[in-house]
């Protein structure tokens, strides 16, 4: 099981920022090309992300890079330069129709033909990042087997609804809401829009509720200090999960005694819930496995 839940943003051209990032504690670091680097430095952090993600990845961490768009005129060479075997994926921004993927999809056979990497094998994670691709969502999540996870770039996306991203994320449930729904219908991961104001740690543990809560799986973060309020808000707590051992072991019992549903403490124990428990404890032993493999490699 992939764990998502949190991507951690490190501009390409911040070295300091990128030998620090493994320590950050985020299930993932993303390599930004695009909007963390002025165009004239895209050279200079293509080389600068080559150099360090393969030490990124022996500490522990997957490793993305966000390159720039698909019809920017530089995804090639950005794709070109990083590919390799440390590379875990690529997160594609303003990916707002199929063909972009299936564009993507060619520059990555290339770039992995080139490198060694089994054709395949680099991940992609399209940024829904407008309305046209919000409406375009299902047709974007089918159009390439590489999609690990769908997600969602809210400051785009507001600027093209022409509204201002407020305190209680109205404007952003529909657009999640969406990528919810189509991601686990498609059985892959789905990713919240970073927290801008990265000394609001009320502001962002509100916020990564509200996305935990409509079904997201992870959230990206841009500073190291957001990390661990968005991991503890995606991992189930002891408590959830000793529940949840307790559930399954009701159900259990009961399917034995030739019974379909259980009392447990006065609530219902049927199918539907055992299944949802069976899932916090794969989530939970999950997320202490990854933690396990990251510790023995740094």
């Amino acid at each position: 099981m992939q764990i998502f839940r949190t991507l951690l943003f490190v501009p390409a051209i911040r070295e300091r920022m990128l030998v620090g990032a493994p320590k950050s504690g985020a299930d993932a670091i993303v390599i930004d090309l695009e909007d963390a680097v002025p165009d004239g430095e895209k050279a200079a952090a293509r080389a600068m992300a080559q150099r360090h993600i393969a030490r990124i990845a022996e500490a522990g961490s997957a490793v993305y890079v966000r390159i720039n768009g698909i019809h920017s005129g530089i995804a090639r060479d950005d794709v070109m330069a990083v590919v390799g075997p440390a590379l875990a994926g690529v997160v594609l921004p303003k990916t707002d129709s199929p063909q972009d993927l299936r564009d993507l999809d060619v520059l990555l056979r290339e770039a992995e033909m080139a490198a060694g990497v089994r054709p395949g094998d680099i991940a992609t994670i399209p940024l829904i990042e407008s309305a046209g691709a919000v409406l375009r969502c299902e047709q974007i999540a089918a159009a390439s087997d590489r999609v690990a996870a769908l997600s969602f770039g809210a400051e785009d996306y507001t600027f093209d609804l022409g509204i201002r991203r407020s305190g209680n994320a109205a404007g952003l449930q529909h657009a999640r809401s969406t990528l919810v729904h189509v991601a686990t219908a498609m059985q892959v991961a789905s990713i919240d829009t970073p927290y801008a104001d990265y000394k609001d740690a009320k502001g962002l543990a509100g916020e990564t509720a509200i996305a935990r809560d409509l079904g997201m799986k992870g959230k990206y973060v841009i500073h190291p200090d957001q990390v661990a309020t968005v991991n503890a808000t995606f991992t189930p707590s002891k408590e959830e999960v000793a529940y949840a051992r307790l559930v399954i072991e009701a159900y259990q019992r009961g399917l034995a005694n030739g019974l379909g549903a259980v009392n447990l403490d006065g609530r219902m124990v049927d199918a539907p819930i055992a299944e949802r428990a069976r899932a916090v404890v794969a989530l939970s032993a999950a997320i202490a496995s990854t933690k396990k493999r990251a510790k023995a490699k740094r």
